[in-house]
């Protein structure tokens, strides 16, 4: 008896809107510059670091790693003055390819959602002073 394929599940429109988010943020020949560097590094970078290496401003790579950092594709860490960027492996690892997407054969919940503010240290404090408060009541 021969089996009939499954036709895959028509993708809801906010899994559309985030995986559309995340092929805008890769649309950007200096953001895969960035996503390439820190990938081929393994470690996390300052920003002179990355301008130093990927030979565009200071402002032009923030700006990037900002969008980069609020798809989810790299980590943000803060040491003092400094912000560290590091790829997200767990990101990378689980991004689907456009024909999987089309074909539905990606698994819903696979996808980090977006992070908007991701960078910004006042927007992490007031995230964590809303969960602390959530805590306490």
């Amino acid at each position: 008896m021969k089996r009939l394929p499954t036709v895959p599940a028509p993708i809801a429109r906010d899994t559309a809107e985030l995986y559309a988010s995340w092929f805008r943020c890769l649309a950007d020949p200096t953001r895969i510059q960035i996503l390439n560097l820190l990938a081929r590094e393994r470690r996390p970078m300052t920003v002179g670091e990355i301008v130093d290496r990927v030979d565009v401003g200071q402002s032009t790579v923030s700006v990037h790693l900002r969008k980069l950092a609020e798809t989810c594709f790299v980590l943000v860490e803060h040491e003092r003055t400094a912000s560290l960027f590091r790829v997200n492996e767990q990101c990378i690892g689980c991004f689907p390819s456009a024909s999987e997407v089309v074909m539905g054969k990606v698994p819903d919940g696979r996808m980090p959602e977006r992070r908007p503010g991701a960078t910004a240290r006042r927007a992490r404090s007031r995230v964590s002073h809303a969960r602390e408060q959530e805590t306490i009541r």
